[in-house]
This record gives structure tokens, sequence and C-alpha cells, in this order.
């Protein structure tokens, strides 16, 4: 897919760039060594945010914000904890850990139930009581207030509106408070609208960002928030040079280990994502959830590579890690199993994954959407295996779940699992039209949407299963249109080119098969498990 290029007029960033600005390319966090979590947090990359406090406090603060834009919470917690202990009159210290409990953008609002914000409006009030010691440090506290101060009446959206606004403001304000273009950026990018093929907010956020990355190469937070910009199937070619750099930048960081799969996942690049998700699951210790969350994206991606073994003991490893509650990990749980079993075409297998893959697992009730994973994976393996009463009574769980879910972005995504349930159910009570047009609407919605950055990708592609269907139907020229659709947006999914390759040669477009086949061998050659699919490959690759 051609890549769109970005916008180069960019006169609201390049104000960001004055002479005499922030430099944060100059101005490294000392190298304080910490041992949370078992972890030397040293090298975190350079981070300057000016404020009016004693000077061991701005040392204390700089480190926190440093932390922070790695998304190091519990660290970058006890950071701002330790300022506000050193200096009582340092207000920003409460900000700083008001940022943190509000936690990563983009997963709000999984992540703010309303205890939580009751936290964050009283740490704000705290950093007004302990002392701001300029206009500009109140602009901060004002501006995080604004995403707090109506939680009772007004819902996320308009609030998290507020709060880009008043960064926005911010920004202008102080053109040379590059800090202050970094966090609009971040809010900028989390407030995206899922159904925006435009990716306009994207567009801004990379507006902002890709000047400041020239210029302060070595920030953490610039490189980060450029990967979870450009974290979409059109924009991922933006986003590489960032992803080959975060990880330099931040070594210490778990998260700045993982993040650049995020990229590596959109652009198909197998091998990369294991090897950052390997380092950054070493790293945590397996002590947080980024490590769960790092096995789901390892997973995903052994099993492009037809590593089907190895995809087996990132999950073993997984599952003796310590328990998390955190919905990121509760997904990761729900989702390696399931696609251990549906990437394979191992559809018993699927139908009868259990609820909880193990005894210390906490309620997955908890979290609709990733229990929603968990029903999705029977019901498609039930209907693929022909049974259709079993499949209604997943896609029952689903519409349950979905009801159950308060937020409008899952209960969308919920709904539309529930839906390809339901195609495939009437084709296995042998209605294949009108399973294909059923399938066909639920394409069209999933691809109206984008995924949620806790996942590699979707558990199973609404269209790639309307190939397969066509593909059963014996339609191959349709189904082979269908795949290759799959792969211009998910490059590189090894059921879409194996797919491919076999409705290529039933439509006798020998070309295209041995192209795919081709491909599909060039792609696996550190596989680990001898698939049906890889010996026709060779077959095809080798006819005449």
């Amino acid at each position: 897919m051609k890549i769109t290029p970005l916008l180069k007029s960019a006169s609201s960033a390049a104000a960001l760039l004055t002479a005499g600005s922030l430099s944060v390319a100059t101005a490294a966090v000392t190298p304080v060594v910490a041992q949370e979590h078992g972890h030397d947090l040293t090298r975190l990359g350079k981070v300057e945010f000016e404020i009016e406090c004693s000077a061991a406090a701005q040392e204390g603060f700089n480190r926190g914000m440093a932390l922070y834009h790695s998304f190091a919470w519990a660290e970058a917690e006890a950071a701002f904890a330790a300022v506000a202990a050193d200096d009582a009159a340092c207000g920003m210290a409460h900000w700083g850990r008001a940022m943190v409990m509000l936690d990563n953008p983009f997963v709000w609002p999984t992540n703010l139930p309303p205890e939580k914000l009751d936290a964050v409006a009283e740490a704000a009030e705290a950093a007004r009581a302990s002392g701001l010691n300029s206009q500009r440090e109140q602009d901060y506290v004002d501006a995080l207030a604004t995403f707090v101060r109506d939680r009772d009446t007004l819902d996320h959206g308009p609030r998290a509106q507020a709060l880009e606004q008043a960064l926005g403001e911010i920004a202008a304000r102080y053109p040379e408070d590059t800090e202050a273009a970094i966090l609009h950026a971040l809010v900028t990018s989390a407030n995206f609208d899922a159904g925006d093929k435009a990716y306009t907010n994207q567009m801004r956020a990379g507006a902002i960002l890709e000047p400041l990355f020239k210029a302060h190469p070595d920030h953490p937070g610039v490189a980060h928030y450029l990967i979870h910009t450009f974290d979409y199937p059109p924009l991922a070619g933006h986003g590489h040079e960032a992803a080959t750099r975060y990880a330099r930048i931040a070594p210490d960081a778990p998260h700045a280990l993982h993040m650049p799969s995020h990229i590596f996942t959109r652009l198909g690049q197998w091998e990369e994502s294991i090897e950052s998700n390997r380092a950054s699951a070493s790293a945590d210790g397996d002590a947080t959830f980024y490590s769960l969350h790092a096995y789901d994206y390892m997973v995903y991606a052994h099993l492009q590579l037809a590593q089907d073994l190895a995809a087996r003991q990132a999950i073993d490893r997984s599952l003796s890690a310590q328990s998390v509650d955190h919905f990121g990990a509760a997904f990761a749980y729900a989702a390696m199993p399931a696609r251990l079993a549906l990437e394979r075409g191992a559809w018993k297998e699927a139908a009868s994954i259990p609820l909880r893959p193990a005894a210390n697992v906490y309620p997955w009730t908890k979290y609709p959407q990733a229990e929603a994973v968990n029903a999705f994976a029977r019901g498609i393996g039930a209907a693929r295996s022909g049974d259709a009463v079993a499949a209604e009574e997943e896609q029952a769980r689903l519409h349950n779940l979905r009801d159950a879910m308060p937020v409008p972005y899952w209960a969308e995504q919920i709904d539309i699992q529930a839906d390809i349930v339901g195609a495939l159910i009437l084709c296995a009570e042998g209605e294949p039209e009108d399973c294909l047009d059923a399938l066909r609407q639920a394409a069209e919605r999933e691809d109206a949407t984008e995924k949620h950055v806790v996942t590699p990708g979707p558990i199973l592609p609404a269209r790639e299963l309307l190939a397969d269907i066509l593909l059963s139907q014996d339609r191959p020229s349709e189904a082979l249109e269908e795949y290759e659709a799959v792969l211009a947006k998910e490059p590189n999914r090894y059921r879409a080119l194996s797919g491919a390759m076999q409705a290529a040669e039933l439509a006798g477009d020998w070309e295209s098969a041995r192209m795919h086949a081709a491909h599909l061998l060039e792609q696996t050659v550190k596989s680990d498990t001898e698939r049906p699919s890889l010996e026709h490959a060779r077959q095809v690759a080798a006819h005449q």
C-alpha cells in the first residue's frame, strides 16, 4: 500500500522550534539507579521539563517525566512522590502524580474508573495547595483540571477534548516549552476517532512530533508517541525510524523495548517484533502487565512464521508469570490461546478453549472485552466445525458481554464479533449466500474501525473469514480478491498468504499462485512446524 506523505505545511509545529527553545537534546536525565521491579532504570533518554522548584526537585522531576514518557507508571509515581517529599513547596510534583494516575491515554476511558478521576482531582488541588511558582505551572494544573472538573456530568469525550485544547493553548503560549508540545501531541493522537479514515488527529500529532524528533532525537516521549501516532496500516511507514530508535533511546524501560513492535507488526516484520517483545518481557521480569502484552504480540508474530512450537512456549511462559489484575493482561490471557487455535485453523480446538487459562487468573467478567475474545474464538471454532448450536451459545454470550460493556468502542467491537459468529452460523446451517452477505457486512464494519493498541491485530479478520468461505464455495477468484485485500491491510499474514496461494491456483492464475507460494516459503524459512499448507506451497512454487 502506498504511504500517504505527511502534510509538509506545519507552521504551528515549526513555531514550537523557535530559537531559544528548551533544549531536551542536551539535558540528560541524571543516571540515578533504581531497582523498581528488579529493573536498573538508568538509561531513559534525555528530558528537561523546567519547573521552578529546588535543584534537587528539578532533577527528580526530570527523572519522573522520563519515566512517564515510557509509561513506567510505578517508577514514575515513586519519583514524583519523592520530589513532593523532598520539596513540600513544589506543587508540580503533585501534577506529575496526577499525570501518572491518568495512565496510558491510548486506553482511555477503559483505565479511568471514577475513583481514579477523583484521585486526579485531589492531586490537582494538592498541587495548588503546595505552591505553583509561575503562571506556566498554574496553566499546566488548570489544563489537567479541565479533564476532571465536570466528571460527574460530562462524558469522557468532551473532557478529553477540553484537555487537548488546553494543552494546545499552553504550547502556543510558551513556544519554547517543548514538553507542552509533546504532551499536546500525545493527547491529540490519543483522541483519534476510530472511524476517521483521514486520520485527522494522527496527522495533526505527527506534524507536531516529526520536527521535534529531528530536533531532539534522544527524547523518549517523541519517539514513543510517533509510534502510537502511526500505528495504523496506511501510516505505519512513517513510524519506522522512531521504532528503530526508541529502544536505543530508553533501553532500560520495558515499554520502550516493546513499542517498536507496534510498527513492526503493521509492516509484517515478524522477526523484529519477536525480538522486540522478547527483550521487553525479559527487562520487565514478568512483573507487570507489560510482559503479558509482549507475550501476546510475540505469539501473534510466531504464528505468522509457522513457529507454532515457539508460540506455545511463549504462552507457557506467560502463564508462569505473575498474575496481574489489568485489562491489558486479561486481554492477552484470552487472546493467546485463541490465536494459537484460530491461526492454525484448528476449529475444534478453538471451540473448546476454556474460559480461564490458569487457576490463578482473576475472573474475566471484570473485563467484558477480554472475555469476548474467548467467546469469539469458541463461536468461530464451533461454527466452522459445523456445530451451530454451540456457536449460537457463544453468540448469545457475546451479546450479553456487549450489553455489559460501558465503553462504546469496545461495545461495537464485541457486536462485530457477534455478527461474525452469526454469519458463520448461517454457513453451518446450510445458508451459504446469507452467510456470505452477513460476512461482507461484518467485514465492512470491521474495516471502518481501527484496532485497539492492546492487540497486535484482529483475532481473525472478518474479511479473511469471508475469503475462506468463498474459497470453500468454489469461488476462488472472489476469494483471491478478498485475501489480497487483507494482505494490503495486514502485510505478511500467514493465513491470508496461504489462502491467496490456494485461491489463485484454483482460479488458474499460476503466476499469482507461485508468487504467494514463494512469499510464504521465504517468510517461514525458520518455521518449527510442518503445516500442510507449507508442503502445498512447495508444490505450487515448483509448478511449471
